[in-house]
């Protein structure tokens, strides 16, 4: 069906005459075409013009706020949603334009939206899997992430769940297993669930002894899980178990110290590191209740931009607190000295996060925090001889993995070696 007849004929010939043209087009000029074409051909032009839209949107160049930027993917979410729903290309271009639609909700702070639409991608996404008989659902992962930062983690686990368990048969060429994995454990061990976040865990380890062995992932990969699975051993009361997995971690990194990796990787390992140093130090975390979280597990790249900007923002304030509090730490460290080391490891962890993902000269940026957070956690170790020597060991674990990061295995293992020292077990 056409409805050329309400479109001002000159107006269709004008939209022709551009699309037509050599030369290139403005993607404002596009999208005032399509948005004519629209009306005499539904099925030919509608999914061009949500398209269109979602392009000028990004159109960064023209300066646009961010109102504008909204109006534009809403009005591609209405181009979509008109498509016809018997047309192949429908899903696929309704959920791109959910997807850009939900991300300008969030950066607006207007999050109870942005998690609806994040709620109708999953249902696209499941109508298609039910098509295509494929288990794997299309947004199921951007959905439990957007549930952990509403503190909905029973929720979130439950998502992932489904969905970690539609990538196993396919094993880690899937290629986002091991992410999955990593933000399926957290969620996990969010809701509680800590018995099944430890056998996730495991699964995890596995995986990455399995590709080190074979050549086919790195070996500080590996090394990263099995840190990361002690800990959680030790979380949940299972201290004989993390002893044992701790000892696994160090005999990997005598090697790494004795030869390197097997081979040479492209550095997503680092990616990997950054991911599971705020899970380890989680604990040192006090979020503000009734605030989105700051989701560990996952990468920033699948937080929402809200909850992103806030987390790296945070880090201004978070030095001048801890410049605030080493003053009053040196006056009467009995009371201050213990949350000192608490926030400074918070400002450390997420500096470490923030420079990762901007630089390859990250470690230069964060070295001299991991070195005044084992100085202070030394300080507290004396001051504290009950509880001190285990979190330093906790810190000196942490920078023992930021080495790895950097690539300087010894260090790395004169580390380790000290935390174990520091826990009581043989190194």
């Amino acid at each position: 069906m056409t409805h050329s007849g309400n479109v001002d004929q000159d107006d269709i010939v004008r939209a022709r005459n551009v699309l037509l043209a050599s030369g290139r087009r403005t993607p404002r000029e596009e999208v005032d075409a399509y948005r004519v074409l629209a009306h005499v051909s539904p099925a030919a032009y509608l999914p061009l013009l949500a398209k269109a839209l979602q392009r000028l949107s990004y159109d960064t160049g023209a300066g646009r706020p961010h109102v504008a930027c909204l109006a534009l993917r809403e009005e591609a979410l209405a181009a979509a949603r008109a498509i016809d729903p018997t047309e192949p290309a429908r899903a696929d271009v309704l959920y791109e334009a959910l997807d850009s639609c939900q991300r300008e909700l969030y950066a607006q702070g207007r999050r109870s939206e942005g998690l609806a639409l994040r709620a109708e991608m999953v249902a696209v996404g499941r109508a298609q899997a039910k098509l295509t008989g494929d288990p794997r659902v299309r947004g199921l992962p951007v959905w439990a992430a957007a549930l952990s930062e509403e503190g909905r983690f029973a929720e979130a686990a439950d998502a992932l769940t489904e969905w970690v368990g539609a990538l196993l048969p396919h094993g880690p060429n899937s290629g986002s297993l091991a992410w999955s994995l990593l933000e399926w454990i957290a969620a996990l061990d969010a809701a509680g669930r800590s018995g099944e976040a430890l056998d996730a865990f495991a699964t995890l380890v596995d995986m990455e002894a399995a590709e080190a062995a074979n050549d086919r992932g790195p070996m500080a990969c590996h090394l990263y899980s099995l840190i990361g699975y002690a800990h959680l051993l030790d979380t949940c009361g299972r201290g004989e178990q993390a002893t044992a997995v701790r000892q696994e971690a160090l005999a990997l990194l005598t090697e790494l110290a004795a030869t390197g990796e097997r081979r040479s990787w492209s550095g997503y390992q680092t990616s990997f590191w950054a991911v599971l140093l705020p899970f380890s130090g989680a604990d040192s975390e006090r979020q503000p209740s009734g605030e989105p979280r700051f989701p560990s597990g996952s990468t920033p790249m699948v937080w929402t931009p809200d909850v992103k900007q806030s987390y790296f923002d945070s880090r201004i304030t978070l030095r001048e607190r801890v410049d605030s509090l080493a003053l009053r730490a040196a006056e009467d460290p009995d009371q201050q000295l213990a949350e000192l080391v608490r926030l400074h490891r918070v400002l450390t962890v997420r500096s470490a996060v923030y420079w990762q993902q901007r630089t390859h000269l990250f470690a230069e940026r964060v070295r001299p925090l991991f070195d005044e957070g084992v100085s202070l956690a030394h300080q507290l170790s004396l001051q504290v001889p009950a509880n001190g020597p285990r979190t330093l060991a906790e810190i000196l674990i942490d920078r023992s993995t930021f080495h790895t990061a950097a690539r300087e295995f010894g260090p790395a293992l004169d580390d380790f070696r000290q935390a174990l020292s520091h826990l009581g077990e043989a190194t």
